[in-house]
């Protein structure tokens, strides 16, 4: 039973669920300044706070539909507070009101998250920095804020370790220098993306002032070498560092790999001006590099993977992306060389085959997630070594790799007894017989063989009979699949909570009304073009399931009936068909 349904016992309860919240999370809502006061007045020791304005305004709740029995109405008010007379939009944005009102309500803040809250302004940020000079961690990612709001925080928040200014377009290198002068000596963390007159200037401050830094996400086309030198040369501490930034070349990285030897997580996003030289110093400098991530780098070839594979031991996640000049060489390196690896991505690697990916089956025994997209030269004999190899597997994806059949996902079902998550998604060779393996030798609890058109009732039935803990479900674009699967499912996955069926042409109402039966737990419901299920067949996934929470399904489906009764979860992909 969850703490909000035990407040409603008695009032003692109550009190003690109030003074026990450290937590809240606001959406859009009308008049939050109201609302934040509100919540301020019921929950005096509140902690963290998040306000993200991306999320949507529901309706009231419709009078034809029940409330559920657990959903008090503290829940209801932490999701919404709707009033009919606030019809403009700008009712339904936190404005600096709002934020004076969170500075004045809860006095103990640490943690401060604003998502793309976009009616704030400097005067709103000032007003917090003055009165939450407990802050630690402030989001105020998409905030329209300038320069004195920024100097505000820094000249008061004196304790503040998280920054996030990503997508913060008002800010320039006057604000982030005049925080760096107040929060040099705390601040651990800092975000920034998107912000066109933030340069190496606001860099050069924060390598000079914030020697403890920890992490640091850049995003911009305005930082060149000169910045990144500075955060390298003054921030020895750093261990995370996230790049996309098209004008940093060989000589920023290369320092990073001689000062920075602190470095556990490197990700490296679209970069055209650096090449294999940069990998090789961070590969000489950096013994403690864990996360490597290589997205887009068109320069890197295998001679750069070799030499993070021979200097960097510890790596245990690595994802390669669009590098189209790394090849079977740079993943055999890995594989010999990294036996810690646990987490392995490799997307629309073209020139990586079965022999590469053999390796990592003979060599990293402690692989547990292994992601393949778009790899057209890896096939049934790299999945057999990796499942004989790699026994640990939890988690397997796999996408439009077209020579993957059942061979190998037999061989998955046959050794890796700890496999939780298995997506086929266009992998046009898979059938039932690799079905049937995995149901009889692993117990899933998320499946996706989207667009595996040889699979039908006989696969989806094993896995209903071999995997009961199973709660996501996606069969879309399955043309054989009918409703025995459904009643199968029904039967044996009543935990399932999410399914997609869409684009299944041979299931009816009669396979929606088994699978209803007893999958009651059911939230969300994907059914568009499903040329078999009818209005009934939607009513009764509707009345059925009282936690449904999304249904996806054709507008011309949908009775008046079921939209007066849950019209706020219905979503429509096509309006008019």
């Amino acid at each position: 039973m969850s703490r909000d349904a035990c407040s409603l016992v008695c009032k003692r309860w109550l009190m003690l669920q109030r003074l026990g919240r450290h937590t809240i999370h606001v959406g859009a809502s009308a008049s939050p300044h109201v609302l934040i006061d509100l919540l301020a007045r019921r929950f005096v020791n509140v902690r963290n706070v998040f306000i993200d304005e991306r999320l949507s305004v529901s309706p009231p709740v419709q009078s034809g539909r029940r409330q559920r029995a657990d959903q008090s109405p503290l829940s209801a008010l932490r999701l919404h507070c709707l009033n009919e007379e606030d019809s403009g939009l700008d009712s339904y944005c936190l404005s600096d009101s709002g934020l004076s009102a969170i500075g004045d309500g809860f006095t103990k803040l640490e943690k401060l998250s604003l998502i793309w809250c976009s009616s704030i302004t400097s005067a709103g940020i000032q007003a917090i920095a003055g009165k939450c000079r407990f802050l630690k961690s402030l989001d105020l990612q998409g905030c329209y804020i300038g320069d004195a709001g920024l100097a505000a925080v820094g000249e008061c928040c004196t304790l503040l370790e998280d920054l996030n200014l990503r997508f913060c377009e008002g800010l320039t290198d006057t604000g982030v220098v005049q925080l760096t002068f107040g929060c040099g000596k705390t601040l651990k963390s800092l975000g920034i993306a998107a912000c066109a007159k933030i340069t190496d200037v606001s860099l050069e401050a924060v390598g000079s002032h914030c020697k403890y830094l920890e992490a640091l996400s850049l995003d911009s086309e305005n930082i060149q070498n000169n910045g990144l030198i500075a955060i390298a040369k003054g921030c020895c501490l750093l261990k995370d560092l996230k790049l996309q930034c098209v004008n940093v070349m060989d000589e920023a990285l290369q320092a990073v790999g001689i000062f920075c030897s602190s470095l556990e997580l490197l990700a490296l996003y679209s970069f055209q001006r650096f090449t294999d030289e940069s990998l090789v110093v961070i590969g000489k400098g950096c013994k403690r590099l864990k996360n490597l991530t290589l997205s887009d780098c068109h320069f890197l070839s295998d001679k750069g993977l070799e030499s993070v594979a021979t200097g960097c031991p510890e790596l245990t996640h690595l994802e390669v992306n669009g590098c189209h000049n790394i090849g079977a060489r740079g993943l055999i390196s890995i594989g010999k060389s990294c036996n810690r690896l646990s987490e392995l991505a490799l997307l629309y690697c073209q020139k990586i085959d079965d022999n590469a990916l053999s390796e990592i089956g003979r060599g990293c025994k402690y692989l547990q997630a292994l992601h393949l997209v778009d790899c057209s030269s890896i096939g049934d004999d790299a999945i057999c070594s990796i499942a004989r190899g790699c026994r640990n597997l939890k988690k397997l994806h796999i996408r439009r790799c077209y020579e993957v059949g059942n061979e190998g996902i037999i061989a998955v079902g046959q050794n890796c007894k700890f496999l939780r998550d298995l997506s086929l998604r266009f992998c046009d060779r898979v059938g039932d017989d690799a079905l049937i393996s995995i149901g009889e030798g692993c117990s899933l609890q998320h499946l996706n063989v989207s667009g595996c058109h040889l699979i039908g009732d006989a696969g989806i039935t094993a896995i209903a009979r071999g995997c009961p803990l199973l709660s996501y479900l996606d069969v879309s674009v399955l043309q054989n699949l009918g409703d025995i699967a459904m009643a199968e499912l029904s039967e044996g996955c009543p935990l399932l909570t999410d399914i997609v069926l869409s684009h299944c042409r041979q299931i009816t109402d009669v396979g929606l009304g088994y699978l209803v039966q007893k999958c009651t737990l059911l939230e969300t419901c994907h059914m568009v073009y499903c040329p078999r299920i009818t209005e009934a067949g939607v009513a009764t996934v509707i009345t059925s399931c009282l936690n449904m929470k999304k249904v996806l399904v054709e507008k011309w489906k949908v009775s008046q009936r079921t939209k007066r009764r849950a019209g706020s979860i219905i979503s429509y992909l096509c309006v008019d068909l």
